[in-house]
C-alpha cells in the first residue's frame, strides 16, 4: 500500500502543482518551459509507474476487502468505461463532445474512477479511484476558473464537428474494446469482458 500511496503522491502532486498557476509560472521562468516539460513529464511517468506497480503489490500481497460488489456493478461499470474512452478520444479531436463537455479528458477520467469504485470494494482500489476523482472534480474547479478569467476564443466547434465526433466514437469505441477484452486482463491480471474468467 505505501508504494501505492507513493505513485498517487508523485502522480497526482506533479498534476496538481499545474493548477498553481503562479508557482508553475515562476518555475518555467527559471528552468525553461522545454525543461520545464521534460521534468514534469518524467516526474508524472514516474509517478503512473510506481502507482501501476504498487497497485499491482498490495493486489497480490496486501488486499483488504471493504464491501462486496455486487454483479451488476462490473456490467455497469463497463458501460461508464466506454463513455470514457470516448471522452479521452474527443478531448483531441475538437467537435461537439469536446465543446460540450469542455474538458473532455477530466470528465473521462471522474466516469473511470467512478466506474472502478463501483466495481471494486477493496481498500486499495478506493484510495487509488476516490484519490483519482477527488483530483479530476479539483482539476475541473480549477480548469472553470481559469477559463472565468481568460475565456478561451474561437467558434464552439471546429468546422469538422461532426466529422471529429464520429472519429472520437468510433476510435474510443475500438480502443475500449481492445482494453476490456485484451488488455485489462493482460495488463491489470482482471477480466472484465462477460463471460472471461
Amino acid at each position: 500500500m505505501l508504494l501505492l500511496l507513493a505513485g498517487l503522491v508523485l502522480f497526482l502532486g506533479t498534476h496538481a502543482f499545474t493548477m498553481l498557476r503562479g508557482p508553475r509560472a515562476a518555475l518555467i521562468g527559471r528552468v525553461g518551459e522545454g525543461p520545464y516539460k521534460i521534468g514534469y513529464s518524467v516526474a508524472a511517468l514516474a509517478g503512473l509507474v510506481l502507482l501501476g506497480y504498487g497497485y499491482g503489490q498490495y493486489r497480490a500481497h496486501g488486499y483488504i476487502e471493504v464491501w462486496s460488489p455486487p454483479v451488476w456493478t462490473r456490467h455497469l461499470a463497463l458501460l461508464l468505461v466506454l463513455l470514457a474512452f470516448i471522452s479521452f478520444v474527443a478531448a483531441y479531436l475538437p467537435g461537439r463532445i469536446k465543446a460540450k463537455a469542455k474538458h473532455p479528458m477530466l470528465l473521462g477520467v471522474k466516469i473511470w474512477a467512478t466506474a472502478h469504485l463501483l466495481a471494486n470494494g477493496d481498500l486499495g482500489s478506493i484510495v487509488l479511484f476516490g484519490t483519482l476523482l477527488a483530483w479530476a472534480v479539483m482539476a475541473r474547479i480549477s480548469a472553470k476558473r481559469r477559463d472565468e478569467v481568460r475565456p478561451h476564443g474561437g467558434p464552439v466547434a471546429a468546422p469538422a464537428g461532426w466529422r471529429n465526433d464520429a472519429l472520437a466514437v468510433v476510435i474510443g469505441v475500438a480502443a475500449w474494446f481492445v482494453f476490456a477484452r485484451v488488455l485489462h486482463p493482460w495488463l491489470i491480471g482482471v477480466a472484465v469482458w462477460p463471460g472471461q474468467a
